[in-house]
């Protein structure tokens, strides 16, 4: 989106030598409506990349003293349940990092969504600048575009170094569920894709609202609405997987082996005639013996467990991102066609 002046090398003529001389070249840097806009959002946009810049360096420096750590202690050889507390302050750490990047996108889209055309509606500046020879969808373009870079550049990174820190322990329940918004929404392009969706969700509500404390009121509402939505409907993107037993539901293998990390969505009892039933069937008997008679009168053979594994993880937060990739393109759509007329 940037436009960058091309460096050229000028020559001069030394009057005494008759020598040339080449002109010092100059560095590429932003001209025109791309330096007008950062300029204008330098302070906000500087902020984001310099923090982002120190937590993934404090990320960096986490991930080699917790391998340290494993690797002194023989992990993977030697199973995490058996560390006792020693290990605790890496989960601790990763449990403060997750509720901190979590709130990312709500953050974003208050304070930098909301205000980006809220302010210069408010102010008349958008009024000044239709008023120049750039066109209003140029202005929006290099807005939204500028925006979008930063934004995507930021989260990005986080997500990476998060994700490259929690890698090695990933499969262990007891650091963080993958399956829960502490791993999957701060990891692979879900972070990305949910961020950018809620600042341009802010941008299109201040455009509609011109008002920046207004706007950045409901954008708050919104990016909570949006945190509310999405962890409602995470697992819905995953294929749920069912596994059987026939050894009965009282013998002491008789539970299905799920895969190590798999989230159990559901467990029912399974009779001879394949039909279901609640795991809560006979739970009313005084006795195990009596338990026993209610179990093999419903004909109970067997468990059924549904579950999603941990290997769908990486297609299910491409999907979800996919979804809300087109959120977000549908929304850049309305503030192009709202800005025709209407923008100032």
């Amino acid at each position: 989106m940037s436009t960058f002046t091309s460096t050229s090398t000028d020559s001069t003529s030394d009057g005494k030598n008759g020598s040339t001389a080449e002109a010092p070249t100059r560095r590429p840097h932003l001209s025109g409506m791309n330096w007008l806009i950062w300029r204008q959002h330098r302070a906000a946009f500087w902020t984001i990349l310099a923090a982002t810049a120190l937590s993934v360096a404090w990320m960096v420096y986490q991930r080699g003293q917790m391998m340290d750590f494993l690797d002194g202690y023989g992990y993977p050889d030697k199973s995490l349940d058996e560390v006792g507390d020693h290990f605790q302050q890496y989960v601790n750490a990763f449990s403060y990092v997750s509720t901190g990047l979590g709130v990312i996108p709500i953050l974003l889209g208050v304070f930098l969504g909301a205000p980006l055309l809220a302010g210069d509606l408010e102010n008349g500046t958008a009024k000044l600048v239709a008023a120049q020879s750039a066109s209003r969808a140029r202005w929006l373009a290099t807005k939204l575009g500028l925006t979008a870079l930063v934004v995507v550049v930021s989260t990005a990174a986080l997500s990476a170094a998060f994700g490259w820190w929690w890698n090695p322990v990933k499969g262990e329940n007891t650091v963080l569920e993958w399956s829960s918004g502490s791993a999957f929404d701060i990891t692979g392009p879900v972070p990305v894709a949910l961020t950018l969706f809620t600042v341009v969700g802010g941008v299109a509500i201040g455009v509609v609202l011109r008002r920046t404390l207004m706007a950045m009121v409901v954008t708050f509402g919104f990016a909570v609405a949006v945190q509310l939505v999405w962890g409602y409907f995470r697992l819905s993107l995953g294929e749920v997987v069912t596994v059987t037993s026939n050894k009965g539901v009282t013998a002491e293998n008789a539970f299905p082996d799920l895969p190590k990390a798999a989230l159990q969505i559901d467990e029912s009892y399974l009779t001879g005639s394949g039909d279901l039933l609640g795991w809560s069937a006979c739970r009313d008997t005084q006795t195990d013996q009596a338990r026993e008679l209610c179990l093999k009168k419903a004909d109970v053979v067997g468990w059924s467990v549904d579950y999603l594994p941990m290997s769908q993880m990486n297609g299910m937060q491409w999907l979800g991102a996919s979804i809300l990739f087109a959120l977000t393109a549908g929304v850049v759509a309305f503030l192009f066609l709202w800005g025709r007329k209407r923008l100032v």
